[in-house]
């Protein structure tokens, strides 16, 4: 077998990055290779000798070596690497890309079916319903990727010079791409069913630990073949990203790689909105069942509400706080329970409950940093509530537990701020950016999730090595480790990749908004 996609997306991200710390340690961008933005490696290729047109059959052929586009033996022939101009060759690697990763990405589907899906020991292990959880309608998505695949091969084939993928990719996404949509919102009850199985069902465990060290798997788990359509869909938008970011500007391959890039960006949304929805509701019940009210009860479950932060915090006793009391009274601990629209103030009292004793719309909330006060009013932070719960104006003086976590309740509490190095409402032309170089998976509501090779603006970060940042090609944010990345050090790289992510979204006038300005979460 070629590559898996599991493969192929981890080194075509690592070559991602190598690519950035090259041109970060250069004086000029343009200095960088002519392949700086295309993967390192390509789908399988036919090198049949036969007299019919130039055919790479990437779907069907499994057991060629990984190319670029300009390595074909039928690119190299042809003499049109002489002719085209390398910005030409650098847009061909990436609609290449595109199609090749489709084909290692159909490869790697195929596997999870015929190798596991179809295993006649597992198949006699699983229940009808339990399968049903831990497949979803894996068929339906595979049967998409194969329409898709044939499609774009079709293309390539039709001339050694790509005219374009995008059409296809816009046709695809509006007409078959639902299946992501349906696949994805599954996966809260995936993860939980698979989890289960391998508690309960020792038989399941061997069959799957048996399947898992097969050759065939590339010594790669079970689960990151479950995962696959929600990481290709996301990756596809990427992609498109990228042959947006070298098409000729005002030109029909511009428009029609903008239009494939808004239906997949609707996409992407709607799966993570169908992701997102049961365990959101699921914890809003839970919280709901541990509150009591001290005060006039306020109703928790709605489907627009959802947690941003939670935690323990110390306030300072005294019906009056300020800063003029200092250290002459005694911290105790509260608990905050922050939504997207409201905030929630408790003690937790026995029995996993907390009762209420004040709360406030999130909009009404304000912070205030104090200045260094010495050890004993270290990391704290002044919070008003506009109108509480009594409609009156209050005022807490909190103590977090070290300064990034205070930053964090800052930022969430009143999230249009301005942070360390940015306003919300303003767009920088250079502001410090990061790489990331080791994924993260998110341990909060208010951190964020990294992939390989995502590039973002750091908008704040802290002494003790957390950074809040928003990720470029979506423009999410979040905090995380600032381990997990490497900072963008030249000045002209970092203003590149401002100008691409400007121009992705440029055709939608409230997409550019967001990036100055959005809602937090």
């Amino acid at each position: 077998l070629g590559l898996l996609y599991q493969e192929y997306r981890d080194k075509s991200t690592r070559q991602e990055i190598e690519t950035r710390r090259l041109q970060d340690s250069q004086t000029d961008p343009e200095e960088s290779s002519p392949s700086e933005e295309t993967p390192s490696e390509a789908e399988p290729t036919s090198t049949t000798e036969n007299k019919a047109p130039p055919q790479i059959s990437l779907l069907r052929n499994s057991n060629s070596r990984f190319n670029l586009w300009q390595d074909l033996p039928e690119i190299q022939s042809s003499g049109v690497l002489s002719i085209l101009q390398p910005d030409e060759i650098k847009l061909q690697e990436a609609m290449f890309e595109l199609v090749t990763s489709e084909a290692s990405y159909y490869k790697s589907l195929n596997l999870l079916v015929s190798h596991f899906m179809e295993n006649e020991r597992l198949k006699k292990i699983l229940h009808q319903a339990e399968a049903h959880i831990l497949f979803s309608n894996v068929l339906d998505v595979m049967a998409v990727s194969e329409r898709f695949l044939l499609d774009l091969e079709q293309r390539v084939e039709e001339n050694i010079v790509i005219s374009d993928v995008c059409d296809i990719v816009y046709q695809h996404t509006i007409n078959h791409f639902s299946v992501y949509i349906t696949y994805v919102s599954n996966q809260t009850y995936q993860e939980r069913a698979y989890k289960q199985l391998l508690q309960e069902k020792p038989a399941f465990r061997e069959v799957i630990s048996q399947l898992e060290l097969d050759p065939k798997c590339k010594g790669l788990s079970f689960s990151s073949f479950l995962i696959l359509p929600f990481q290709r869909i996301t990756r596809l938008k990427l992609l498109v990203q990228n042959i947006l970011k070298k098409v000729e500007e005002k030109s029909d391959r511009e428009t029609t790689a903008l239009d494939a890039h808004k239906e997949l960006e609707t996409v992407v949304k709607a799966c993570n909105e169908g992701v997102r929805k049961m365990s959101r509701t699921e914890q809003m019940i839970s919280i709901q069942k541990k509150l009591e009210f001290k005060i006039k009860s306020v109703p928790i479950i709605s489907h627009s509400r959802w947690l941003l932060k939670q935690g323990e915090l110390q306030q300072m006793n005294g019906p009056k706080t300020s800063r003029t009391l200092r250290t002459k009274k005694l911290f105790r601990e509260i608990y905050l329970f922050l939504f997207n629209d409201l905030l929630v103030i408790c003690r937790q009292i026995p029995g996993d409950k907390y009762q209420v004793f004040d709360s406030a719309p999130r909009g009404l909330l304000r912070v205030e940093e104090l200045e260094d006060q010495g050890q004993s009013l270290a990391n704290v932070f002044i919070l008003r509530l506009l109108e509480n719960a009594d409609d009156r104006e209050a005022s807490y003086m909190l103590k977090a537990s070290s300064q990034s976590e205070m930053k964090r309740w800052m930022i969430s509490l009143a999230p249009n701020r301005r942070t360390k190095f940015v306003s919300f409402t303003s767009r920088l032309v250079d502001c410090p950016q990061i790489q990331c170089v080791h994924p993260y998976v998110a341990q909060q509501p208010d951190e964020l999730s990294l992939e390989l090779a995502d590039v973002l603006n750091i908008l704040d970060k802290t002494d003790d090595g957390w950074i809040f940042g928003e990720r470029l090609h979506d423009q999410e944010r979040g905090w995380f480790p600032s381990s997990m990345g490497e900072e963008i050090l030249n000045p002209k790289i970092r203003a590149q990749n401002l100008k691409e992510c400007f121009r992705v979204h440029k055709s939608d006038d409230s997409q550019r908004r967001k990036l100055g300005s959005r809602n937090r979460q």
